[in-house]
């Protein structure tokens, strides 16, 4: 561009901020009416130098735009090696902007493996809550690592009391599994003018995000260590599958233009890394992230790309309708490759699947037929055959299965294939429980699934949350339950904890 062009078109780019407020201005000293840091900090997707950092500004939390109705903010933010930031090692500014809700994902590189960090952000003359981040080991170490499952908080069914005990846990990483969110609200509980009706639009979105995040328990746990995060169906909608919405009453393109909403607030609330996709609605979350060479993290998507359940959903006999059809799919044709050739090249000594739905079977049907939930992986026998058999050939008894969405706590052990019995066992399945949805739930489950489902070793239907500690050879799992969380201050327990040796089949209980 020639110089005068240039002038030129700066000079027509400052006329036009200059008449229209707020959209192109910059400001460095907002006019807040409010704390602006009303959300909290969160890091995640760590790396050996680095991670991402997270804040939103919102100092009306659920007004639109959240109480941010200025222009667009520099915000500042530091990285120290303490905290109280005297020993400040990175630090530098972003702007937060409307389009993207005031959020901001700050993508820290240069840091030292295998450590942890302090962060804060300043917007004007306010500070944010100072958070944790914990840079990964280098790529051929094999530091031990111990990291907590989480999923399913439905704000309106119970406090985030699972969050409290899980802060005040070392951890060095969370999992969160997804229904980080629920799209729809009940009048019971503790928020009742915000139940009912299903959200559909951004704003929408972004505010209900925002009333979970206004939960101090949830915002402790994020600033105490860095998340890797997934969705589920209710960032979007019940039992979505695809661009199929649940009650099929909505066509592909609105369950489209609801999944974009979805996926663009879900990425605006959570420490994970910027997108590049030409549309929100195609949002690739799928990735990996490493432990130095002890663990790989495969973070996949099973809602996105699935074929439509069989047999109209819920809970069915099979066989039925298209159920067993090889084509129908849980991951996508893409990403099943994806996995697939992954493990085969991976060389870390754990193989862990950060999933949605249950793997193992559980068949309700007490006689001779077999009665299986078409949402889980039992709704698609083929798909799960595929990913068995893909774990049998390149990972036996190094992949573990980390998997949330059930609202109770399971430990299964997974065969090769559950087409045919007899066989190996070829992996584990650690399935956590929700961190408040069902309610309290029960210490005496009116169903026994390891009565007639001989791989399931363990359930109980309590709310809270796992803890693995993950070493070279051994990875144990200990389950963590509260009593009830339908009132405050209950307490923490451990009802069971169960032991793998990398390389022998199945499930040692402790």
């Amino acid at each position: 561009m020639k110089r005068r062009d240039f002038l030129a078109d700066v000079s027509c780019l400052a006329a036009f901020a200059a008449t229209v407020p707020n959209v192109w201005r910059v400001t460095t000293r907002p006019r807040l009416e409010d704390y602006p840091f009303q959300l909290g900090v969160a890091s995640g997707d760590p790396t050996p130098s680095g991670g991402v950092l997270w804040t939103r500004l919102a100092p009306r939390p659920l007004d639109p735009d959240g109480g941010m109705l200025g222009p667009r903010t520099v915000v500042r933010w530091e990285v120290a090696s303490d905290d109280a930031f005297k020993a400040i090692v990175k630090r530098g500014s972003a702007t937060a902007a409307a389009e993207l809700s005031y959020s901001l994902h700050i993508e820290v590189d240069g840091l030292e493996p295998d450590r942890w960090y302090y962060y804060r952000f300043m917007a004007g003359d306010a500070a944010s809550p100072v958070g944790r981040l914990r840079t990964t080991p280098a790529a051929a170490t094999s530091s031990p690592l111990r990291f907590a499952v989480a999923s399913c908080q439905h704000y309106e069914q119970g406090l985030f009391t699972a969050y409290g005990h899980m802060a005040k846990e070392e951890l060095d990483l969370v999992t969160h599994l997804g229904d980080y969110i629920y799209e729809y609200g009940t009048y019971t509980g503790r928020v009742r003018q915000h139940g009912g009706l299903e959200i559909r639009t951004l704003d929408d979105y972004r505010r209900r995000y925002a009333l979970y995040k206004s939960d101090p328990l949830l915002r402790d746990a994020h600033a105490r260590c860095p998340w890797i995060v997934t969705w589920d169906d209710h960032e979007v909608d019940n039992n979505y599958a695809g661009s199929v919405g649940e009650n099929g009453m909505e066509s592909e393109e609105q369950m489209r233009a609801r999944r974009a909403a979805g996926y663009q607030a879900w990425w605006e609330h959570q420490p994970v890394r910027v997108p590049r996709v030409r549309s929100w609605a195609d949002l690739t979350i799928t990735r990996t992230l490493d432990w130095g060479a002890l663990a790989r993290f495969w973070v996949l998507d099973g809602r996105q790309y699935r074929s439509d359940q069989a047999c109209d959903d819920g809970n069915k006999a099979v066989p039925c309708g298209d159920w067993a059809n090889p084509t129908r799919t849980m991951l996508g044709t893409r990403q099943e490759q994806w996995l697939t050739d992954g493990l085969a090249a991976s060389r870390a000594r754990w193989q862990v699947l950060t999933n949605q739905v249950m793997v193992a079977p559980n068949d309700t049907d007490p006689g001779p037929g077999t009665r299986v939930s078409m949402d889980q992986w039992s709704g698609y026998p083929a798909a799960r055959e595929r990913l068995l058999r893909a774990i049998a050939t390149h990972a036996p008894n190094e992949a573990v299965v980390i998997t949330g969405d059930i609202h109770s706590h399971w430990a299964n052990e997974l065969h090769a294939g559950f087409d045919r019995p007899g066989r190996p066992v070829v992996a584990a399945e650690f399935v956590g429980t929700s961190i408040c949805s069902g309610g309290d739930g029960s210490a005496t489950p009116t169903n026994d699934p390891t009565a007639i489902n001989p791989h399931i070793k363990w359930h109980a239907d309590r709310r809270g949350y796992i803890t693995c500690t993950v070493e070279p050879q051994t990875w144990t799992a200990e389950y963590r339950t509260v009593p009830f969380v339908t009132k405050p201050d209950a307490p923490i327990e451990t009802p069971t904890r169960w032991r793998l040796t990398r390389g022998r089949p199945g499930l040692e209980r402790l």
